[in-house]
């Protein structure tokens, strides 16, 4: 790959399993950081753009999850390409006409600086708006997943609801996830990595189909 081109890719996009890019921006909630939300996980989220009716299906489903990521020790932080002004008045539209409060801060990017740091905005896509993203952050500021949505499908939130779950389990247990994997079902336990782990792994009393490949509940 030409260097100029992969520094722009470094420099574009963050990191799984890095630290998050740092920012300070004006919100719905005053000027925040993403040190702010040091100790918490944070799902950082970004819309096309205010009083659009995809992006208020999301933000109303995000809302009434809210509490959902409250016990999961999870806040919340949607963005866009808007107006301080415009967001508040957004929210307040979709609580007057939809009934929902929307309880998170919303970043006003009209700079694009915290999109540009998230890469966040796709020029095949628009070059005015940013794409439907979502970034985890853990409690420790690292980056733990991003998901990418074109302009034209709505995400959704019971699969980042589920990703959560799934990631937090695999930091307290040190196991992996299978394939629709919730909550209360078996995990994979990581493959052994020598020949006498192996034969020791038929013996312990897992769901072993083979060497490679053990299941366990929690």
């Amino acid at each position: 790959m030409d260097t100029t081109i992969q520094e722009k890719v470094n420099a574009g996009f963050p990191r799984l399993n890095e630290p998050a890019p740092a920012f300070e921006a004006e919100t719905t909630h005053g000027t925040l950081r993403l040190a702010d939300f040091q100790g918490s996980w944070l799902i950082l989220f970004s819309h096309p753009a205010d009083f659009t009716p995809v992006c208020t299906t999301e933000f109303i489903a995000f809302a009434e999850l809210a509490p959902e990521f409250k016990k999961r020790g999870v806040e919340l932080c949607g963005l866009s390409i808007d107006s301080t002004f415009s967001h508040i008045a957004w929210a307040r539209n979709i609580e007057e006409h939809f009934g929902v409060k929307i309880p998170f801060p919303i970043i006003a990017d009209l700079n694009k600086e915290v999109a540009t740091l998230y890469g966040m905005v796709m020029p095949g896509e628009s070059k005015t708006e940013t794409s439907r993203c979502v970034f985890v952050i853990d409690h420790k500021g690292i980056l733990r997943a991003m998901i990418y949505y074109p302009l034209t499908t709505g995400r959704n939130m019971q699969e980042i609801l589920r990703l959560i779950d799934a990631l937090q389990a695999s930091d307290k247990h040190g196991i992996a996830t299978p394939a629709d994997w919730k909550p209360g079902e078996k995990v994979i336990v990581p493959p052994p990595k020598t020949t006498e782990e192996a034969e020791e792994r038929m013996k312990a009393g897992y769901e072993t189909p083979d060497w490679y490949f053990s299941k366990k509940s929690l």
